[in-house]
């Protein structure tokens, strides 16, 4: 792979938008790679996925704007479809997906990053859709993602209309990322974060994810019928009895086996 990278640090999968010199912009290449990438992903053994950008500088600048510069209405459909097509696979991944963002995440970037189940990001990140500056509006899920995440529709039209930035404090206060840390011990943290999440039982972890992803599109009776039957679906499995037997036993190590 030439723009995006992939490597497993125990059970945690870490996927790297290498990108650099153009602040790791999104074109077409980087898109078909990264569906490559997530066709690459063990899912059996691989419990929690981090994606992140080369460089201290961004995590995703946004889509580029070099080769947009010169599509058509069925080419930038197509760009658009396909864009959305991977960012939609990001958010319905079968484990959990956390964005560690490093600098800029504009437009595309930001898109990414609200496709993935939890945001972190360092002190200089900054977060912003500048589409309408740009005679467009954004193609990869902005307009529909960014009022869920902050769930404020008056907030993320504001954002939408006005092409303004929005710095790491601002972005964990209106609740686009979870925390804010330093540059130097962001993906530490994700690691971090990453290698709990990956310690809990697997099966009720994608259990829980389904649950609050596709619950949000039901009436409140639908939703709480899903969630019984994950629930009560965890029970025919190894990990469950792992689980409540250790508390019983008053074990802090637990053999979880994603079976």
């Amino acid at each position: 792979m030439t723009y995006v990278q992939y490597e497993l640090n125990g059970q945690v999968g870490i996927l790297t938008i290498n990108r650099p010199d153009a602040l790791n912009a999104l074109n077409s290449a980087v898109l078909m790679e990264l569906d490559l990438v997530l066709d690459q992903v063990d899912l059996e053994n691989t419990r929690c996925l981090i994606i992140t950008g080369a460089g201290d500088k961004a995590f995703i600048a946004g889509a580029d704007v070099a080769e947009m510069s010169s599509m058509d209405e069925e080419q930038a459909r197509v760009f658009g479809e396909f864009g959305n097509a991977i960012f939609r696979r990001i958010e319905s991944f079968p484990i959990p997906v956390i964005a560690a963002i490093n600098g800029y995440a504009l437009g595309g970037g930001n898109e990414l990053a609200l496709s993935c189940d939890i945001r972190i990001c360092s002190e200089n990140a900054v977060f912003g859709q500048p589409e309408a500056g740009l005679g467009i509006t954004p193609g990869f899920g902005g307009t529909q993602r960014l009022t869920r995440v902050i769930g404020s529709t008056s907030k993320a039209k504001e954002i939408l209309f006005t092409c303004r930035n929005i710095k790491a404090e601002e972005a964990k206060e209106i609740g686009l990322v979870s925390a804010v840390y330093s540059s130097e011990s962001m993906m530490d943290e994700a690691v971090k974060m990453a290698k709990r999440i990956a310690s809990q039982a697997p099966i009720a972890i994608r259990n829980i994810k389904k649950a609050v992803n596709e619950g949000l599109d039901l009436s409140m009776e639908d939703a709480i019928q899903l969630e019984v039957d994950l629930f009560s679906a965890c029970f025919s499995s190894e990990d469950q009895k792992e689980g409540m037997l250790a508390f019983l036993e008053k074990r802090k190590e637990k053999s979880f086996k994603n079976r």
